[in-house]
């Protein structure tokens, strides 16, 4: 052979070479990644082809495939679109979200555990089906949740969690404003792309899940949190006198600024002592603000960690924004860390978490929102086992810290939330927003009932255009979750 025809033989082979080690790597190493790009917009023409499995509130579906008289021969519909779009979320052309998102390879049938099913549909000649995702909402703690959001205007913005504090079931997720995943669903994938950009637009954000992904201050519901902490260092019990006070100045601090009050609140003289019971039900910033000075900033941040404040916790649905308390505060800081401000921030899932933690005397349990996992056939592939996640603080602490939330719905702010002839343990809170045209955050949380709790609360107002002077947590949250622990309890 001569020199030339060698040189083009060698060239070609590396070419060979070349070519063989892409395929490889394309079709082993790379196929999960490629599989999984959004872009990859065959998978998901092959997604529409086959019938995905369904999304099961109890008996029901909230998410279902249906056939079609078009090329992608099934279509996804949403029978209660508005009212659990936050945890369905939406399966498109585009993509997906929410539970469509998180559970996917379940419902499309990819699943490993899915495997025998799918050949013995194959050997069978049968249209391979995804498998069922069931929930452990509570379809009338979901619906008295829905309703009661709704029914404060339709401007309102906020969200509505309630746990099962034994377990961490997550028995109702609401999120306002929502949207309808029918429309992004559609296989006119023109008005898909329309309907998508307008959502993505709207400055209220109605794609955003607030229950899990919007954080703010929580107000003085995080006094729950701050009495926990106390007690548990041994500072005090149910029936301590604690300080007291119209008004208080934070350490390092002069003039207004750092002077915090009552807003006319009966919370003693300053300089005095009150009861607990008093400083919990009227809701008192000083006497709150001075605990915890008293507790420390180690221990107060340690107290809040255990509720599952500053780490991830939920994974059935994604993004978390994590709660967040602050790590390193001055005194000034610490003080106002006592009634939820300064840098502390929460979802309302994580306030629920409070609620559930102390309702279940004080382990709190990692929330979960997918029961099962079944084949199409209703086999059970997994079922969630309930899991603890931290112990906040002792039961002995979270009996006394009970005490003071039901003295708040008996005596105090929280009375909105009272149910005849069952102990309900409740609190308040209101946060400002740091936006003088802006109105306060208004926040809820409860459970019920107090000796044998079945339901935890949270009920967070982002914003509502109604006058500053009329948010208030109790009187707008506290409603809503009576209702949500009604539909549980009875």
């Amino acid at each position: 052979m001569n020199k030339p025809i060698r040189t083009v033989s060698i060239f070609c082979l590396l070419l060979f070479l070349a070519l063989m080690i892409n395929a490889t790597y394309l079709q082993y190493w790379k196929a999960g990644a490629l599989n999984d790009d959004a872009r990859n917009r065959r998978v998901i023409v092959a997604a529409y082809s086959q019938e995905r499995g369904a999304i099961l509130v109890g008996r029901n579906p909230v998410a279902e495939s249906v056939e079609s008289d078009d090329k992608y021969k099934f279509q996804r519909t949403y029978p209660k679109p508005e009212e659990y779009a936050p945890i369905t979320g939406y399966f498109s052309y585009f993509g997906a979200t929410g539970t469509e998102l998180t559970q996917n390879d379940v419902l499309s049938g990819q699943d490993d555990r899915l495997f025998v099913t799918n050949l013995v549909d194959l050997l069978s000649n049968d249209q391979a089906k995804g498998g069922n995702v069931a929930l452990t909402i509570d379809p009338k703690a979901q619906a008295a949740a829905f309703e009661g959001l709704k029914a404060l205007g339709s401007d309102v913005q906020g969200s509505v969690v309630a746990i099962q504090p034994t377990t961490g079931k997550i028995l109702a997720m609401v999120s306002l404003p929502t949207y309808d995943p029918n429309v992004l669903a559609s296989h006119d994938l023109s008005s898909v792309s329309k309907a998508s950009a307008r959502l993505n637009d709207d400055p209220t954000q109605p794609l955003l899940n607030r229950s899990i992904q919007t954080r703010l201050p929580p107000g003085s519901t995080f006094k729950v949190v701050t009495a926990a902490a106390a007690i548990e260092k041994g500072l005090y019990d149910a029936s301590s006198q604690v300080p007291g006070g119209v008004t208080y100045q934070l350490p390092l601090t002069s003039g207004p600024t750092g002077e915090i009050d009552n807003e006319g609140r009966n919370c003693g003289a300053n300089n005095s002592k009150i009861p607990f019971a008093l400083a919990m039900e009227n809701s008192c910033n000083t006497s709150f603000a001075q605990i915890a000075e008293k507790v420390g900033a180690e221990d107060m941040r340690k107290t809040a960690e255990g509720f599952g404040f500053n780490q991830h916790y939920f994974d059935d649905l994604t993004p978390q924004a994590l709660s967040v308390f602050p790590e390193k505060l001055d005194d000034a800081q610490l003080g106002q860390t006592g009634f939820g401000q300064f840098d502390v921030s929460a979802t309302p899932l994580q306030m629920a978490m409070v609620a559930a933690g102390l309702a279940n005397d004080g382990s709190v349990m990692k929330p979960y929102l997918v029961d099962e996992e079944q084949s199409a056939d209703l086999e059970v592939l997994h079922k969630t086992d309930p899991e603890e996640l931290s112990r906040a603080v002792s039961a002995t602490t979270a009996n006394e810290v009970t005490k003071l939330m039901v003295a708040t719905v008996d005596d105090g702010t929280a009375f909105p939330a009272a149910i005849p002839g069952i102990d309900v343990a409740g609190k308040t809170g209101t946060a400002q927003t740091g936006q003088t045209d802006r109105s306060p955050y208004a926040w809820f949380i409860s459970f019920a009932p107090a000796e044998d709790p079945q339901v935890a609360v949270a009920v967070m107002i982002q914003n509502l255009d109604i006058p500053r002077d009329e948010v208030a947590g109790g009187q707008l949250g506290g409603p809503i979750a009576k209702a949500v622990m009604q539909a549980v309890i009875k």
